[in-house]
């Protein structure tokens, strides 16, 4: 007989690299593409219930400007009239829109900077959500902003006289001229908002968007700055954007002014989207 052994066998011991050898990471069901639309649209509410319920931000989106644009009527308008041939409010419409977006964007700012130093970016990134939900929730957020600022404004505008005189297509480009601008600006604002905690960056900012509104096109006609300071005023941003608006809405020069503005917009899109977007990550993982 062939002797057999019935002793148990000896547990098998386990192996070192097997031991060392990551363990697979099942992908995160919160990362799929079905849940970032409902979770973007939460946190664009979550945004916009803020602001509201902000008086800072709503005194600096719309009862500022709404005052700007009351009492330059008032005080200039007839003068500017005058002076131009036009009335003045097709050009103090579009710039105190464009004041309205600007400082807007800023008070978003200063409340993303206040969300960061709580730490409530770092406690929503460790939520089950989707990471790009924060991000693209403050692009649908300001959009939104922008759309109802924009439209008190020129409610304000049209009380005061001003028209639509060049029918509803040109209309509707007119109201995407802040949008896109607006857009630009908040990418631009956010960016610095992440990447410092001082609240001083912010209001740097702030002066110069009031330098650009003062030697700005809707403010005064251009042949009333002086010759030295003509081409700055012609060139830059708020101008572009301030007479494709004034085209769109009573008539003049349209295409150059407004592929400027398309020009200005994308380009600061493209530079600060990704430092934006990277900033903000960071700040979320502080």
């Amino acid at each position: 007989m062939i002797p057999v052994d019935t002793r148990p066998a000896a547990a098998a011991r386990p192996d070192p690299a097997a031991e060392r050898a990551p363990m697979p990471i099942a992908p995160s069901r919160t990362e799929t593409w079905s849940r970032l639309v409902p979770q973007t649209a939460i946190q664009t509410r979550r945004l916009l219930l803020r602001w509201r319920r902000d008086p800072v931000t709503m005194t600096q989106a719309l009862l500022f400007p709404t005052l700007l644009l009351i009492i330059l009527n008032s005080v200039l308008g007839g003068q500017i009239s005058t002076f131009s041939g036009i009335n003045a409010l097709y050009g103090t419409v579009p710039m105190t829109t464009l004041v309205s977006v600007m400082s807007g964007s800023l008070a978003g700012a200063v409340t993303l900077g206040r969300e960061r130093d709580a730490g409530l970016l770092a406690r929503f990134w460790v939520l089950p959500v989707h990471r790009a939900s924060g991000v693209l929730a403050r692009i649908c957020a300001e959009g939104v902003r922008i759309l109802l600022c924009t439209a008190v404004l020129f409610g304000v505008g049209t009380l005061l006289g001003f028209r639509f005189r060049q029918g509803l297509p040109a209309a509707l480009a007119l109201v995407s001229v802040p949008l896109v601008y607006g857009l630009a600006f908040a990418t631009a604002v956010t960016t610095a908002a992440v990447y410092t905690a001082k609240g001083t960056l912010v209001e740097a900012i702030s002066l110069g968007s009031s330098m650009l509104m003062f030697f700005c096109t809707g403010f005064v006609p251009l042949t009333a700055y002086p010759e030295w300071v003509k081409p700055f005023v012609a060139h830059q941003p708020m101008s572009c954007a301030v007479d494709a608006m004034r085209g769109l809405s009573v008539g003049g020069p349209v295409r150059e002014p407004l592929l400027a503005t398309v020009v200005w917009s994308v380009g600061a899109m493209a530079l600060f989207a990704v430092p934006a977007a990277v900033g903000y990550r960071r700040a979320s993982r502080a």
